[in-house]
């Protein structure tokens, strides 16, 4: 009994904090999001020495030549970018479409995503936790798009829902990943949704051995395997932030080759070390954006533990 109402008190603080964190955002000025988010990032990153260690790794990977003061920095940089896009998220349901559009650009969008909508099976954005993607989510809902997303169900389940609405503000349909979320994904692509997947850490421990950044490792096999069953196009794309204050700029990569070749594993295997590379060029034109904390590569202290159901509920994955 104990236990459980030390976790319910900490689960109440946990959720009061983003709501907390989410109302002081509304009063920060655009051009501001970038200093405070390096505010906030330097006692983020000094307080979680665990996740600053791994991010170290993931740095060192994606830059492997690099100073050891280099990598320093860019890990930094991780920590200030994830606070400024916990900054500008909770600043989304405030601001108008005009608000939104005018720190938007885009490449890709007229070549590569409006032709693959006009087949009518739908379209994947297979991305990688970078940047600030829900801002991108927010610009295309507004232009009328029906935007659906998968997301890791994370705890307390009251962060979950809080979260979820407010993505739904946005436009966005939120998808609990499990057993249940396959009906509810072909359902979005039947009805030529946009479909947003993160791609770039596998959650479910189910996933497809690749190589990513120079080592093994599983990505999830989900993109690859909705794009060859449903026709839908798989098009790798990321959301950068240009710089420290205000702007965002999406890039929408071209379809991806998702013809049958063979069995649909080999098929599926294929596809999803194709999208690793792409993944790794996207993230390659901003590390420093990488928002990936936890453990990604079986060389890494305590992968794995998640798949098995033993992490702590406060070390679950980010609601991104």
């Amino acid at each position: 009994m104990a236990s459980s109402a030390r976790q319910e008190i900490s689960d109440t603080l946990v959720v009061g904090s983003y709501k907390l964190g989410s109302l002081l955002s509304k009063g920060v000025p655009g051009f501001l999001s970038g200093t405070i988010g390096s505010l906030v990032g330097l006692p983020a990153s000094l307080g979680m020495r665990d996740k600053r260690k791994m991010v170290e790794r993931h740095m060192r990977r994606v830059r492997p030549l690099a100073s050891s003061i280099e990598i320093r920095r860019l890990t930094q940089q991780v920590f200030d970018s994830y606070a400024r896009y916990y900054l500008e998220s909770f600043r989304l349901p405030t601001l108008t479409s005009a608000q939104v559009a005018a720190s938007f650009t885009v490449e890709g969008y007229h070549e590569n995503m409006l032709p693959a909508l006009d087949r009518g099976k739908g379209v994947i954005l297979a991305l990688p936790h970078l940047g600030g993607w829900e801002w991108a989510g927010r610009w295309a809902a507004d232009l009328g798009h029906k935007m659906t997303v998968v997301v890791e169900p994370i705890q307390p389940p009251e962060l979950f829902e809080w979260f979820a609405d407010l993505r739904r503000k946005f436009g966005m349909t939120v998808i609990s990943l499990g057993p249940d979320a396959g009906p509810a994904v072909l359902k979005s692509l039947r009805n030529n949704e946009v479909l947003c997947l993160l791609s770039d850490r596998d959650i479910t421990g189910g996933g497809i051995e690749v190589e990513f950044f120079g080592e093994r490792t599983k990505l999830p096999a989900g993109p690859a395997t909705l794009a060859l069953r449903t026709g839908a196009a798989l098009l790798p794309t990321a959301a950068y932030f240009t710089n420290r204050g205000v702007g965002h700029h999406g890039v929408i990569g071209a379809p991806m080759n998702c013809d049958r070749h063979g069995k649909l594993r080999e098929d599926v295997q294929r596809i999803t070390q194709k999208l690793a590379c792409e993944l790794e060029t996207l993230i390659r034109r901003a590390p420093e954006q990488w928002h990936l904390l936890q453990p990604n590569w079986p060389s890494d202290p305590g992968y794995g533990e998640d798949h098995e159901g033993s992490h702590d509920r406060s070390s679950s994955q980010d609601p991104t």
